[in-house]
């Protein structure tokens, strides 16, 4: 990735925005530990440890989320949401995620139940961002009746399992990066985590099946600028 190299150096920083910029970009971009961004930095002559990467990843994977959701266009009206269990700890947490009809993450949110309120909770602040969708579709838990009953009751609501595979697919990266980092710590850091991750890939994982080459290289180009206009209003 080419980023300008007059970019300031942030106050407290050994390096400029573009080398912390890049890190936090191949950590969320591609199944990477931080050892392996480590070495990429190393082959390009930039000396780290991967404890300051993984703080880099931590600081700055939120500013990165922030600008992406505050330049993402509308979103569709037709919402997908599911919830998966993810082990923490030794103790069960669910993530509650929704995408709308384009496969683009909406939010994610962990939680400690499956129940009623959880998804109520997860509900409002769906309908808090975006306004109460025209669809909403789930499988056949029953925890989600009420809540999109009394939250959007203007919303067609399609409880089938077979309706929602759009949104199963968007738990796969989760549970690539769940492996890899041999589960999550706390849940609070999942959260942290997967809240950046499934924004920063929506910018760069276009539909490639739906585009030409040339297409596809001119959406691969835009991301980029958007990732040196993000890395240029980074701040301590």
């Amino acid at each position: 990735m080419k980023i300008p190299s007059d970019m300031p150096r942030l106050k407290g920083f050994r390096f400029p925005c573009e080398i912390i910029a890049y890190a936090v970009w191949a950590y969320h971009r591609f199944a990477l530990s931080t050892s392996d961004v480590e070495d990429l930095l190393a082959e390009r002559g930039v000396i780290v440890s991967r404890e300051t990467i993984r703080l880099w990843v931590n600081r700055f994977g939120g500013h990165f989320a922030d600008c992406v959701r505050r330049h993402r266009p509308a979103a569709a009206d037709k919402w997908h949401l599911d919830e998966i269990v993810v082990p923490i700890g030794g103790v069960n947490y669910w993530l509650w995620r929704a995408v709308d009809a384009k496969g683009d993450v909406l939010d994610i949110l962990v939680q400690p139940q499956r129940n009623a309120k959880a998804a109520r909770r997860f509900l409002a602040r769906l309908i808090d961002r975006f306004d109460e969708s025209r669809v909403a579709i789930t499988d056949k838990l029953r925890n989600y009746f009420k809540p999109i009953r009394d939250l959007a009751p203007g919303a067609d609501h399609r409880a089938h399992k077979g309706l929602n595979n759009r949104i199963e697919g968007s738990h796969r990266p989760t549970r690539k990066r769940e492996k890899l980092m041999g589960r999550f710590k706390s849940p609070r850091q999942a959260q942290r985590f997967l809240a950046a991750h499934d924004q920063i890939n929506i910018v760069f994982r276009p539909r490639r099946y739906q585009l030409s080459a040339i297409s596809y290289r001119h959406a691969r180009a835009d991301s980029f600028d958007l990732w040196r206009g993000y890395a240029a209003e980074m701040t301590a």
